[in-house]
């Protein structure tokens, strides 16, 4: 280990009198680039993968019926979402799939190796809280399960928990049996986990048209009053549209973030980017029509107010009770289980996993961080948030604001300010020594102002969901939250930086780099090291060749 830091050491050129300081604190083999042993996702693996994680939005067009849109404006509102949160997925992969980095190195190359730790940090928070919910949901799959095989023995068990707790016995049986799930892939980095996605997408299909399916021969197809467009001015129809595509990709704003972190470990660089453009805005909208229908036509039938899947299982049991009922039941929630504990690997324990290897990487490694955000699932309590803390579910869905404007400063600076040139081995030089990510002490001045700019407009709105008293015009701008601050924040960072640019921008014009000429002139595109001397110092290759066979972290 002692040979690689030295080597770390020497590929960044660190002056002697900055030589001190202890680079165990900012390198581990997670932040490094992703060795070519382990770019082993192929473009399948993504078709696999993007389906998986998509085809799970069952409730989504519940959500946008409940703001007022018809059945099929939802499903027109949640296509288009999809198609514009599948654009900006594929953008913020590019960084990721030609230099094999995940987003907390992106985060350092754009925010600065001390500023990168606030929106690194922000991710991981809101991972563990996400983590914790996405498996309370997991938890009623199971709850499903375990009464499809015992049946009244098991939801007689007796309640010794007070009311207050927000959940029963049986329940939290329920959630600690799917937290024993979730425990072994937390052993698991996302190279090792193609087949498993292969294997959720199989199975969510059948699980998933199976519901439909029953659903419609149940109610002979009928829909009830509430898919019929109610009377109302264009001007009010158009902001429930906005809305709507609001609420979509608010719904995928973590997706979008977190590409990096998967698309690190392609083959090659086409790969990651067709495939989500493709699969992305089919699974989802295929889905939610699903789901939009499906619980419709029960909510009608029934008189219930269902929206997601474990409730409608258990009224099924509750109407038609027998063995081939509970057997079929059981294969069901298998499934949906099955969907719920891969979206939650992707999406936050993944997610947490690389944040903590940055925040943290002389003690935490990706695979360390999963163990982490799987005990903390329990700190959280997410049955006491999902019982009473409405609020703060609320706050959840406005999350996407947020990092509306962290990916658009990304993308802005990778693809026009710096034209694609990351510098490798800066991105593990926390010195002043380090000409391109060091900015400010550390800090990107230029993306916190546009970061702050992005938030500001919406974030009365935002405070208005939550509670406070705002205008119409507030509560229009959160109708558009997303959008408005991916613009803003892109404009405004675009502009400062066309006036002040950062040393970053100011290195890679006075050297007259075009796009991407560090990465492919270094030969990081197929893992080739191609001596060049006049990139020499910002030659990103090699890393691997001179940790293999060294101990690991």
């Amino acid at each position: 280990m002692l040979g690689f830091f030295t080597w770390v050491k020497e590929s960044i050129r660190l002056e002697e009198t900055e030589g001190q300081i202890e680079h165990t604190k900012w390198v581990n083999e997670d932040l490094l680039p992703t060795p070519p042993e382990k770019q082993s996702w192929r473009w399948w693996n993504y078709i696999t993968f993007y389906w998986s994680i998509s085809f799970t939005n069952w409730t989504l067009g519940s959500t946008m019926v409940g703001i007022g849109l018809s059945w099929w404006q939802a499903i027109v509102v949640i296509f288009v979402s999809q198609f514009i949160s599948s654009i900006a997925m594929a953008f913020n992969s590019r960084s990721a799939s030609v230099y094999h980095i995940g987003y907390p190195c992106v985060a350092r190359s754009v925010f600065g190796m001390w500023g990168s730790y606030y929106f690194v940090g922000a991710r991981a928070i809101m991972a563990v809280v996400w983590y914790a919910v996405q498996m309370y949901f997991g938890a009623e799959y199971m709850y499903n399960i375990l009464r499809a095989i015992f049946g009244h023995k098991f939801t007689d068990i007796a309640n010794g928990l007070p009311e207050r707790a927000g959940i029963s016995t049986s329940l939290m049986l329920s959630f600690f049996l799917c937290w024993l799930v979730h425990l072994p892939f937390c052993y698991f980095r996302p190279y090792q986990l193609r087949g498993f996605y292969w294997f959720k997408t199989i199975v969510s299909l059948p699980s998933m048209f199976g519901l439909f399916i029953w659903a419609m021969i149940d109610t002979k197809g009928q829909l009830g009053s509430l898919y019929s467009s109610t009377s109302r001015s264009s001007s009010g129809t158009a902001w429930f549209i906005l809305a709507g595509i609001n609420s979509g990709l608010g719904n995928t704003a973590n997706l979008i973030t977190n590409q990096p972190d998967y698309v690190r470990w392609t083959r090659n660089r086409s790969g990651p980017i067709w495939t989500q453009l493709l699969v992305n805005p089919l699974a989802v909208t295929l889905s939610a029509s699903l789901g939009i229908l499906s619980t419709n036509a029960v909510n009608y039938k029934y008189n219930t107010n269902i929206w997601n899947q474990w409730d409608m299982m258990n009224l099924i049991l509750d109407e038609y009770w027998s063995p081939k009922t509970r057997f079929a039941i059981f294969l069901c929630a298998f499934a949906w289980m099955v969907q719920i504990l891969g979206t939650n690997i992707a999406a936050n324990m993944m997610s947490f996993g690389a944040d903590a290897a940055m925040l943290f990487p002389a003690y935490i490694n990706m695979r360390r961080g999963q163990f982490i955000v799987e005990f903390l699932a329990w700190a959280v309590c997410p049955w006491e948030i999902l019982a009473s803390a409405t609020k703060f579910e609320t706050f959840l869905s406005g999350y996407g604001l947020f990092m509306a404007s962290v990916v658009s400063i990304m993308l802005c600076d990778y693809f026009l300010l710096t034209k694609g040139n990351i510098f490798i081995p800066s991105l593990y030089n926390p010195t002043r020594a380090n000409k391109n990510y060091y900015y400010h002490r550390g800090w990107n001045v230029q993306a916190a102002i546009s970061y702050i700019v992005g938030i500001a407009l919406p974030f009365p709105g935002f405070c208005g969901q939550l509670g406070a008293n705002v205008t119409t015009a507030a509560s229009h701008m959160m109708d558009i939250a997303w959008i408005m601050a991916f613009v803003t924040s892109f404009v405004s960072y675009y502009v400062i930086c066309s006036i002040w640019p950062t040393s970053n921008m100011r290195y890679v014009r006075e050297k007259g780099y075009s796009f991407e000429q560090v990465a492919s002139r270094a030969g990081v595109y197929d893992g080739r090291a191609e001596k060049d001397e006049e990139l020499v110092e910002d030659e990103p290759t090699h890393i691997h060749e001179k940790v293999e066979g060294k101990s690991k972290i």
